[in-house]
């Protein structure tokens, strides 16, 4: 019986866009979607094909925690379009030559625009009258400090995360905070539960299918006065079905301290787990270490002050 990927079929209109107009994660985890595999099937091909490539790799790649490296991932980039019957060069274009950065003009302080996070954030924002070229989200806060708790269940997948902040106000009259969470899968980010207890209640809460994110609008009890510190907490609760490759948070400004921790159900314990600090999703860490997960199944990570990037914890299953 032949191994052979079955040739391209007639692709439907959002795999299109997605195709078109990218970014690479959301393309792939389109594609991989449209076919019906799941990532143990679609490595099984790639492995009939005489190409390796790891679940948890695909798992990177198609959430963006990881790029695949040109030109050392091209045989792979076009065994994924034989498999997931895709044209030619659909998925290689999107990753393109890697490109040294711009240079960081943006002064010490300064906010990024948030809508340029992910595909679809801006339209969300602006649903919540945050204007993606007008307002720089959240910009009146600073963030002191940040504490996340993330829950894998017996499953490996994500099934909650509780988040404490300590925020200061830059000006008079901030109320609210906003967040945004990328899911592991647009099927969880529609099911994606907002619980709120100290410091803050629920909004208005936005969903963005396509790009498996959402975004919601946390309300403080009060408009904070100039230099006021606040203590908000509150959690997010969905019901994926995917292992998790980990977790990491994205600092779009310096911010102070950072706890990151992931616990595990005791009958789902990893393999590895690995702090990391990048300035891109896209560029390999500045700086990675070796967890250990301690008593209670609980690996943690502590950046005493953050810069601009992202801060996570990966985890290797197998």
């Amino acid at each position: 019986m032949s191994t052979e990927p079955t040739p391209p079929a007639e692709l439907d209109a959002t795999l299109v866009e997605a195709l078109r107009y990218g970014p690479f994660p959301r393309a792939l985890r389109t594609a991989i979607a449209h076919r019906g595999l799941s990532l143990a099937r679609l490595g099984a091909h790639l492995d009939r094909m005489g190409v390796h490539v790891g679940q948890s790799t695909l798992s990177y790649w198609q959430r963006g925690l990881r790029h695949p490296e040109v030109p050392r991932a091209l045989s792979a980039l076009r065994a994924l379009e034989r498999v997931l019957s895709l044209p030619p060069d659909s998925l290689v274009v999107l990753v393109g030559p890697r490109t040294r950065p711009a240079p960081d003009r943006q002064p010490v302080g300064s906010f990024v625009q948030f809508g340029s996070f992910w595909s679809g954030s801006a339209a969300l924002l602006s649903e919540l009258d945050v204007p993606d070229e007008a307002t720089r989200c959240n910009g009146e806060l600073g963030v002191l400090s940040v504490h996340d708790m993330i829950n894998i269940d017996q499953h490996r997948a994500q099934r909650s995360s509780t988040t404490r902040m300590v925020v200061q106000a830059n000006t008079a009259g901030p109320d609210r905070y906003i967040a945004m969470y990328h899911a592991d899968d647009d099927s969880s980010v529609e099911t994606c539960e907002v619980r709120t207890s100290e410091g803050c209640r629920t909004g208005r809460v936005r969903r963005h299918r396509e790009s498996a994110i959402m975004v919601a609008e946390l309300l403080f009890d009060r408009r904070l006065t100039e230099g006021e510190r606040h203590v908000f907490c509150f959690s997010l609760h969905e019901d994926s079905t995917r292992p998790s490759p980990g977790s990491n948070r994205t600092f779009r400004e310096p911010s102070g301290e950072y706890l990151l921790q992931i616990a595990f159900h005791r009958k789902a314990m990893p393999a590895r787990c690995t702090s990391y600090f990048r300035l891109r999703d896209d560029a390999e860490p500045t700086h990675s270490e070796d967890l250990v997960c301690g008593i209670g199944g609980v690996a943690s990570a502590y950046f005493s002050r953050v810069g601009r990037g992202l801060a996570g914890i990966g985890i290797d299953w197998d």
